[in-house]
Parts: C-alpha cells; sequence; structure tokens
C-alpha cells in the first residue's frame, strides 16, 4: 500500500435500546464492552483493525453515554498506541446515518479507505485481505460474506454475487423467500464516495417528505415514510438500491461468523476466539496440568488476578474474569465466569455464563452429562449448595435454596 493511503475504522457500538434480546447480562454494562474470551466483546473487532496498513484512527460511534466508554478508550488508546475516539449520536441515525452524522470527523485526516464494522459480529475478521480485494475490485465499497445454510439465510442480509468478478448484483434485507446462502457479515471497506451516496439518500427523502406535505397522493406513501431524513440504514437504503451497478463488490470469509445477539450466542463466540487465540494471541491462553496449577483441557482464558485452586479442573471453552476464585475440586466446563465470582468446593460448572458477583455453592455428587442447555446468572446471584439449576435465566440479587429446571426467574 502507498504510504500516503490512510485508512480509519468505524466500530458501530448502538446504544442502550439495543440489546435488549442480551439481558439480564446488558443490566450491568454495555453489550459491547461485555467481555467474550476475557477481552471486551468490541476489543475483538479493534484488535483486528490494528493489523490494517497505515490505519491512522478508530473511532467507535454509538449513544450510550460517554462515561461509559471513557475508561476504556482511554486505556486502549495507550495498549494500541492509536488514536481511538468514542462519538455519541444525539439519537440513533441508522448504520449509514451515524457514520454520516460524524462524517467531518471521520475525514479529518483524508483517508482513501474507511472500515464500518459491527460491533456484535464474530469472526476472524480478515481486513487486510478484504483491503487488497477491494482495491482491485476499485468499486466504492467491498461487503464482506459468508456463505450459510439455506435455512437460516432468510435471518439475515442475503445477496447474489457475480461468480467471477464478485460484483454485487442484488441484494435483500432478511428476504421472506431464499434468495441465496450468501449473507452480509456486516463488515465492509469504502471510499470516501459513501458519504455523498448518504447525503443523496437524506436529501432524496427530504424532497419527498416536501412534495406529501403539498399533496396527498396516495402513490407517495411508501415504507420508508416515518423515517427521519437523517435516518440512513445502510442494508435498504444504500446496498440494495446500488446493486448491480459497478459499485459494490463481495469479499468471502471461509472462516467462522456468528452474530452476537443474546447471552447464549456470546458462549459459543468466546469459545471461538479463545480458539483464535492459538493463532493469534496463544500468551492470553491458560496452561497447567494439575500439579502447582489447575487442570486445563482446550482453551482456557484466566485473568491473572482470579485465584484458581490446582486440584480444580478446566475447560475446554472456559473465561474467568478479575478477582475470581474457584475452590478445591471444581469442574468449569465452557462457561464465561465474571468479576469477583465465587465457586465454592466442587461445585460443577457447564454452559453457563455466571454474573458479577455471585455465588456458587458447594456441591458433593452428581452426573453432569446430561444435555444442558444454556444457564445465565444475573449480579449478584447466590445459589446455595447442593442447588442445581439447568437450562435457566435467573435475574440480579436472586437467592436459590432449592433446584431449579428450564425457569426464568424474576
Amino acid at each position: 500500500m502507498e504510504s500516503s493511503e490512510k485508512v480509519v475504522a468505524v466500530i458501530m457500538v448502538g446504544g442502550p435500546t439495543k440489546g435488549t434480546r442480551f439481558r439480564p447480562l446488558s443490566f450491568n454494562t454495555p453489550k459491547p464492552l461485555f467481555p467474550l474470551a476475557g477481552q471486551p466483546m468490541v476489543h475483538h473487532p479493534i484488535s483486528a483493525c490494528k493489523r490494517i496498513p497505515n490505519l491512522a484512527q478508530i473511532f467507535l460511534i454509538g449513544f450510550y453515554e460517554e462515561r461509559e466508554f471513557a475508561l476504556y478508550v482511554s486505556s486502549l488508546s495507550n495498549e494500541l498506541r492509536l488514536p481511538v475516539r468514542y462519538l455519541k449520536e444525539d439519537k440513533p441515525h441508522g448504520s449509514a446515518g451515524g457514520m454520516y452524522y460524524f462524517r467531518d470527523i471521520i475525514l479529518e485526516d483524508s483517508p482513501s479507505y474507511i472500515f464500518l464494522l459491527n460491533c456484535d459480529v464474530c469472526c476472524n475478521f480478515p481486513l487486510p485481505d478484504m483491503l487488497e480485494a477491494h482495491k482491485r475490485y476499485g468499486g466504492m465499497g467491498t461487503i464482506l460474506v459468508n456463505k450459510v445454510s439455506a435455512e437460516s439465510a432468510n435471518q439475515f442480509g442475503a445477496l447474489v454475487a457475480d461468480p467471477v468478478t464478485n460484483e454485487l448484483l442484488h441484494y435483500t434485507e432478511k428476504p421472506e423467500t431464499f434468495v441465496s446462502d450468501l449473507i452480509n457479515c456486516g463488515v465492509y471497506v469504502f471510499t470516501s464516495e459513501i458519504f455523498g451516496v448518504i447525503q443523496d439518500v437524506s436529501i432524496h427523502r427530504e424532497g419527498r417528505a416536501n412534495l406529501r406535505r403539498v399533496s396527498s397522493f396516495e402513490a407517495l406513501q411508501s415504507a420508508t415514510r416515518n423515517l427521519p431524513t437523517d435516518f440512513v440504514r445502510l442494508d435498504q437504503d444504500i446496498l440494495s438500491p446500488l446493486a448491480g451497478k459497478k459499485r459494490l463488490y463481495t469479499y468471502e470469509t471461509m472462516e467462522f461468523w456468528e452474530q452476537i445477539k443474546t447471552p447464549g450466542m456470546s458462549l459459543k463466540c468466546s469459545g471461538l476466539y479463545l480458539a483464535q487465540f492459538q493463532l493469534t494471541s496463544p500468551h492470553l491462553l491458560a496452561g497447567g496440568n494439575g500439579t502447582r496449577t489447575a487442570t486445563i483441557i482446550g482453551d482456557v482464558y484466566i485473568h491473572p488476578s482470579a485465584k484458581v485452586h490446582p486440584t480444580a479442573k478446566i475447560g475446554p471453552n472456559v473465561s474467568i474474569s478479575a478477582n475470581v476464585r474457584v475452590a478445591a475440586g471444581v469442574r468449569l466446563i465452557s462457561c464465561i465466569i465474571l468479576d469477583d465470582v465465587e465457586i465454592m468446593e466442587n461445585a460443577v460448572v457447564i454452559n453457563s455464563i455466571v454474573g458479577w458477583k455471585s455465588s456458587i455453592g458447594k456441591w458433593r455428587n452428581g452426573d453432569y452429562n446430561d444435555k444442558l442447555g444454556i444457564t445465565i446468572l444475573g449480579e449478584a446471584v447466590i445459589v446455595e449448595g447442593e442447588v442445581v439449576v439447568t437450562n435457566s435465566i435467573v435475574l440480579p440479587n436472586k437467592t436459590l435454596n432449592l433446584s431449579v429446571l428450564e425457569e426464568i426467574i424474576l
């Protein structure tokens, strides 16, 4: 890449009205800061951006209060030795509108390329390769795409691309009938032309709104009639109309890709990131054979401040956060243990997310080979000794002294 070509990255983090499906975990912490594999969710796309050549800045755009991100952003800028800024929207502007709202700040350094990523996407983010492909195509934008099963394709933005040139030919958001098994991964790279296109959508919508004020003609009523002029969606307002015009192209990833909409999904994604650490950050993975330290099986992250008894057996797919105490004989499999949790002697935690400051009581015997669903405990939940909680969601500050199966404890 020519040294004069600067790149900036924009990561959309949403806001408190979003992430409602992420409850009860989003009560405590903004969803983008929820830890996956021991790192905040947004940290994974940010670390991927760090690998882009000539990256000048990273912007996080959302409508959470600035204080929620201030500490994280300042420590991150120091750690990456790269400016990271949080830009707070006054209200939601849509995926494209949010970027346009801050266009002057984003274009300050006259970047040649702008990456746009959604925070709640879990993948290996092949950004340098995607940028190379984007330059070869010579279009305005390139979309990361992935093949999924034909049954699940209608839950996403489905698209048709030219098999030879990779040009985007057709795009439909959550189609009602089968369009294609290629879907939009929510990761893009654009030239600065994108801002002109977003502006055109706003101007066009404003013109239509003015027209409607002077005319009651029914045909002018459209699906966009209730959208504010400055709310622009990338998928419906930009990708669909520009498909087939030689402006947009696709780059397919063969690696893992998931969307993190629910707490259960975060457990799966934590495991995917832990596995990826084998390649990208092996120093973050715990090791141990049960002599001086606990027995570790598979990919496990343990925060340096956590205290884990050498007789515990941990993994695969376990992430243990700060100041956690794990007692003798504990068995942890496929779980996220959040800050300040205490797990007492011989307890078994499997397929679970254990909320901040919770406590899991002692266990004397038990068979945990049953096929279990995912259990989520909110903050400061106390599970007393010999109580079994299976496939349930428990809201914060509850004490359980009886076993529960497939319940939501409010």
